[in-house]
């Protein structure tokens, strides 16, 4: 695990400098731009399993302000769970992040992602199994995905995973919020068997990891 987190830093650290280098990091901020009294949030989404254990996890980065569980990625409208869970609507199982861009960045944001679950396995997140739980990122901008798309490549190609990563990546679609009992799943009913022996194995890996970045 050490390895793996090292890599992905690495790589995030590369990301982040070209990042700078392409949107001329040479140019300082006027002081009417840093003293806004409004916040503009910008928005992702992300599928990597349940949502109940995605939720769980960004939930708790400091920056971030809502996380939505629902509906991504499919052809009908204004599905059920019922209907998402039957695997014949195309839908996966997404949250969708409001965060700061401010306080917390892109890159932290795909860095938690990488590292939360496995990219690797098609369709399937451990014994969650299904087209709904496929591995996708749902971009809501072009430099988001083309961010997504250059951290994929990259840890492929130093191989930071044994296997290949089969995450999705395109542009956001319809999102349909999930319903109520769904979300905040964890934090409401985090002694149920599910939270204990799935949820809250992946949150403690999590906690230590990142225990920089949250609320």
């Amino acid at each position: 695990m050490n390895k793996l987190l090292k890599n992905i830093a690495l790589i995030g650290l590369v990301s982040i400098t070209l990042a700078h280098i392409s949107c001329g990091s040479s140019t300082k901020p006027n002081a009417s731009s840093t003293n806004l009294t409004t916040t503009k949030m910008d928005t992702i989404t992300f599928g990597a399993g349940c949502f109940w254990c995605v939720e769980a996890v960004y939930q708790r980065l400091k920056g971030v302000h809502t996380v939505t569980s629902g509906y991504m990625g499919g052809k009908l409208k204004n599905p059920t769970y019922r209907e998402v869970c039957s695997g014949l609507t195309g839908h996966a199982e997404v949250c969708q992040i409001t965060y700061d861009p401010k306080v917390i960045s892109f890159q932290t944001l795909l860095e938690v992602f990488w590292q939360t679950h496995d990219p690797t396995t098609l369709n399937r997140q451990g014994a969650d199994v299904g087209t709904q739980y496929r591995s996708a990122i749902f971009a809501h901008s072009e430099e988001q995905l083309k961010q997504a798309e250059s951290w994929k490549e990259n840890l492929n190609a130093k191989q930071v995973f044994p296997n290949p990563i089969v995450t999705e990546i395109t542009h956001a679609s319809a999102f349909y919020p999930a319903e109520d009992y769904h979300q905040d799943y964890y934090n409401q009913n985090g002694m149920e068997p599910y939270c204990q022996i799935v949820i809250k194995p992946k949150m403690d890996k999590f906690l230590k990891a990142f225990k920089d970045k949250l609320n």
